[in-house]
């Protein structure tokens, strides 16, 4: 599958209509972006199952303000719409292999349900909707 040029205006059902999709944030005048690039090619050759995208932070600066991309290139793993992995830095292709495995391991249940508790607990309720186990009076 070809990288899919992310924007604003594809972004969101791109992740959305997707479950597994890699992120390449990167600008044209990067050196190390420039050095990734046919790194993240041949492992999307190798990968057709998943989206790999790019994000031009120069054509798309609303995009990298809103993950507050301050390093390029910056490799982002979302799967089932959560976020689970964010790194900085151009990877050698047996680590970029290595870390979508791990991705593709992840128990996606069981963060979503982490991240429903640590929601809850913010809001100051148990994740059954208690009172966060205050004794009772």
């Amino acid at each position: 599958m070809a990288t899919v040029e992310l924007t604003k205006d594809n972004f969101d059902s791109t992740v959305r209509d997707n479950g597994f999709v890699l992120i390449d944030f990167w600008a044209e005048w990067c050196g190390p972006c420039r050095q990734f690039a046919p790194v993240y090619e041949r492992v999307s050759e190798a990968n057709p199952d998943l989206v790999f995208a790019k994000v031009d932070t120069e054509a798309q600066p609303e995009l990298a303000a809103a993950f507050d991309i301050r390093s390029i290139p910056t490799l982002m793993i979302v799967r089932d719409q959560v976020a689970v992995f964010a790194q900085p830095g151009a990877l050698p292709e047996p680590a970029l292999a290595d870390i979508i495995g791990q991705a593709r391991a992840l128990d996606m249940d069981e963060i979503k349900a982490k991240i429903a508790e640590a929601q809850a607990e913010s809001q100051g309720q148990s994740p059954a909707g208690g009172d966060g186990g205050a004794p009772d009076a």
